[in-house]
């Protein structure tokens, strides 16, 4: 459960998002968010601006991206503001979630009321990061 600064992913970055309340890695084809301890994680003040700095920094709507998040920390969202997303035109190619705690895959339950794909649980950085990329290898 390290930061993705800390593992060999990093060498692919291509460009980071460093927030007050989070950091967002953006690579080719996906996204990976670490959101900070405590943090009450919304549309207005939280997903908006990475939705805006990721559309301008990869020059695409989301459609052929997938987004992980990856929960090194306990902070909560507001799950209805998954609704924003949609009525703001950021659609994904999938959406996976990496957690180490049991409240996590228990948000994620709660969480797949409110998204029109399935969420993807990960137990692992790899396994997801393995998954995101295999969305390539599908449309190849």
């Amino acid at each position: 459960m390290t930061s993705i600064k800390h593992t060999d992913f990093y060498n692919d970055v291509l460009k980071v998002l460093d927030y007050k309340f989070g950091i967002v890695f953006i690579f080719d084809g996906f996204v990976v968010s670490e959101i900070k301890e405590g943090v009450s994680f919304s549309w207005e003040s939280h997903a908006q601006q990475i939705v805006k700095d990721v559309t301008d920094f990869t020059k695409c709507d989301g459609s052929n991206l997938v987004y992980i998040s990856h929960r090194i920390y306990s902070y909560s969202l507001v799950p209805t503001d998954w609704l924003k997303f949609f009525t703001n035109s950021f659609e994904l190619k999938g959406y996976g979630v990496v957690g180490y705690h049991k409240i996590s895959f228990i948000n994620t339950v709660i969480e797949n009321l409110f998204f029109k794909k399935k969420i993807r649980r990960f137990i692992s950085l790899e396994s997801a990061i393995q998954w995101a990329k295999s969305f390539d290898i599908v449309e190849a």
